[in-house]
């Protein structure tokens, strides 16, 4: 899949063996202590985090990107889209995250984590509407996203846009992902992470 398994112990550790993520620079002072980036040879951390509050925080970026492409079609309660056929494949999302990776480098000409940390500051949303009930009427009250939230919901408004894109297209998964997180890294509003991130906001904007 890669070259890491040959490192010698002299190399310095890097993902995939080829890319080095603490290079990338996390603009969104809210989110530096929420994004690891943390190199790592193997995807799966096996929950040696899961005791710790906030865990997900330490868990590298990479990997959590994979955690959500498990489940890319699911939304909410519902299966929107069945993404079933991704669960218990991990070498294969790791192979087609490196894949993409390799071609965000090639199209862009910078470090594929930076592109991917730019991307999920783009998508994260930092208000959004909670609906309450308040005696027998239900409200809606604009409050402030968390920041372990923001993270997760970027990741996963990427992981379901690329999944979209891949069903209604004869483009290949690391096409789709790649282009996903490059659009959204740039900014660009036909991408459906930085679209739902402004709509979430303009909803909060009118909830206040």
């Amino acid at each position: 899949m890669t070259d890491a398994a040959t490192l010698d112990l002299d190399d310095e550790l890097k993902t995939f063996g080829r890319w080095d993520a603490s290079e990338a620079e996390i603009s969104d002072e809210g989110l530096v202590r929420y994004i690891s980036l943390e190199n790592i040879l193997a995807p799966r951390s096996k929950g040696r985090h899961s005791e710790k509050q906030f865990y997900k925080a330490d868990v590298p970026i990479a990997e959590r990107l994979l955690n959500h492409m498990y489940v890319a079609g699911h939304r909410g309660k519902k299966h929107y889209i069945t993404s079933g056929r991704n669960i218990g494949k991990s070498e294969k999302l790791w192979t087609i995250i490196e894949d993409a990776f390799e071609q965000i480098e090639e199209e862009t000409g910078e470090n594929p984590f930076q592109v991917l940390v730019d991307a999920i500051e783009n998508s994260a949303p930092v208000e959004e509407v909670v609906t309450y009930q308040r005696g027998g009427v239900r409200a809606r009250k604009a409050v402030l996203v968390s920041p372990q939230r923001r993270v997760d919901l970027a990741l996963r408004l990427l992981a379901q846009g690329s999944y979209e894109n891949r069903l209604a297209s004869s483009e290949d998964a690391v096409e789709t992902l790649a282009q996903e997180i490059i659009k959204a890294a740039n900014g660009a509003d036909d991408v459906r992470a930085v679209r739902e991130k402004e709509r979430r906001e303009r909803e909060a904007e009118g909830a206040r």
